[in-house]
């Protein structure tokens, strides 16, 4: 069988190698840009020259040597003789106006005095402080210049890098492509070839099987024949016997019932029905019901796969077939199985003397009088609260008719789950449900439509609500079982 690829696997390795590299170039043309957007950024950014303001203008203190020594003016006269004594007298009259003109002076002074050093510090401070200002902004604007400068000596260096990779790169991609399409167009020969090949093992295990049939048909056959002969002989050697008892149950022979023919319905239900084991595991789920239970009657037994069952349990029971074969088939294994029709079986069994009974894939082999005479009797053969069970096809659902029912020419009336329901209550018993069983493989079931651009929403909701509707109409469950208590 051809190998199934990773989902999202199905293009060729070298268109896959070309999205790779499609990509990674959206991807580096991305990068150049965002990284062009920020030197653009970064260069409209930078510290442009700017004119810082002059130092101010030194203190003027000429005038400051003068004012220092002319502020007084309350010094006495040193004139002699009648200048003195009037300027005595003078004095005396001006003195206090005098020293409060000179102390005024003295403190005017003393404040410019302190002014004009305070001011001249000032002005030298001002002076380092601009010459530092225009030093160190001269160095940052050349940093940023260098700056600028080695970004973009970076992109024409990963340039010239990326040039040289690329054409190493166009190399390996070539080579690289060369062999991808090699593998590809070995890849397809060899799925052509497998599928050819796949074709041939279809065709030979389909052959295979009809072979395995044919043999065991022919196996089945043997058998038969070989009871028929040793039957046959043991009947002519023996003495005469008696005609049959007038109270033995006569029995329906139906199709595939002659001893002939047996051995055909069981090869039948080898191929188509399944094997043991897989029976078995389906019929365990039955098991409960009939727990604490004992004299259970098995009706259509056939290969005995309940019996084996009930038998484990320690669950008393014997078998019900009407197939020779089947009933030898039992018989050989140690079961306790009983060749005869079912409704003359029931007939002569005193009432009240099963424990349960069970019928797999059996009613829908019965005509409709046929199978309303059997749950009669069943009903009178049961021990009050005894279960009955009765599994069969649901012809409701279209895989299980058109798949199983009218597979098996031996299918008599097909019973819809509620018609089979109703006539079990009819016939006396005390409940019956209905209990579906082997639903539909989702595979196998209609499946739903996804949303698709330009497809109006409602449409893809009237069909995926139509979708269920067949689902729940045509394919739900293959096999249905009425559980009813006598």
């Amino acid at each position: 069988m051809t190998e199934p690829r990773p989902a999202g696997d199905d293009q060729p390795a070298h268109e896959r190698l070309a999205a790779t590299l499609d990509r990674l170039a959206r991807e580096r043309l991305e990068a150049d840009r965002k990284y062009n957007d920020a030197l653009t950024a970064l260069d409209q950014a930078v510290i442009r020259q700017t004119d810082l303001p002059s130092p101010p203008a030194a203190v003027d203190d000429h005038q400051l040597g003068a004012l220092n020594d002319s502020w007084s003016v309350a010094d006495r006269p040193t004139a002699g003789g009648w200048k003195r004594r009037i300027a005595s007298i003078v004095w005396r009259v001006m003195r206090p106006s005098l020293e409060r003109q000179s102390a005024f002076n003295s403190r005017l002074v003393d404040h410019l005095n302190r002014n004009a050093v305070a001011a001249r510090v000032s002005q030298q401070s001002l002076e380092a402080t601009i010459g530092a200002l225009r030093s160190q902004l001269s160095d940052l604007m050349a940093f940023e210049s260098r700056l600028i400068g080695y970004l973009q000596q970076i992109t024409s260096y990963v340039d010239t890098k990326d040039r040289e990779v690329a054409s190493r790169s166009l190399i390996v991609n070539a080579a690289v492509n060369g062999v991808a399409d090699d593998v590809a167009k070995r890849w397809e020969s060899m799925v052509a070839r497998e599928q050819r090949f796949d074709a041939k093992v279809s065709a030979l295990s389909a052959a295979h099987e009809e072979i395995r049939t044919l043999a065991g048909v022919a196996q089945h056959a043997a058998l038969a024949t070989k009871r028929e002969l040793e039957r046959l002989s043991a009947g002519a050697l023996a003495p005469t016997a008696s005609a049959p008892s007038s109270a033995a149950a006569p029995i329906d022979r139906t199709t595939f019932g002659g001893n002939v023919d047996a051995y055909k319905y069981v090869g039948f239900e080898d191929q188509f029905r399944g094997s043991q084991d897989e029976i078995r595991r389906r019929l365990e789920s039955y098991l409960p019901y009939f727990d604490g239970a004992s004299d259970v009657l098995d009706v259509g037994c056939g290969r005995g796969e309940f019996l084996d069952l009930l038998k484990a349990r320690g669950i008393s029971a014997r078998g019900l077939d009407l197939n020779h074969e089947m009933v030898e088939i039992c018989r050989a294994r140690g079961l306790d199985v009983s060749e005869s029709d079912v409704v003359s079986y029931l007939a002569a069994a005193p009432d009240g003397s099963l424990g349960g009974l069970f019928a797999a894939q059996v009613v829908e082999h019965l005509k409709p009088d046929y199978l309303l005479r059997f749950l009669e009797h069943a009903h009178h053969a049961l021990r009050p609260g005894a279960p009955l069970v009765l599994e069969t096809l649901n012809p409701a659902c279209w895989v299980a008719f058109f798949e199983s029912f009218i597979r098996d020419i031996t299918h008599v009336w097909p019973l819809h789950p509620e018609t089979l329901q109703y006539l079990v209550l009819a016939s006396g018993f005390s409940s019956a449900r209905i209990e579906y069983r082997s639903p539909v493989p989702p595979a196998d079931r209609l499946q739903k439509v996804a949303a698709a651009a330009g497809v109006p929403a409602e449409l893809v909701d009237t069909i995926n609500a139509n979708v269920d509707t067949l689902n729940a109409r045509m394919f739900t469950w293959l096999d249905y079982a009425i559980v009813a208590q006598r």
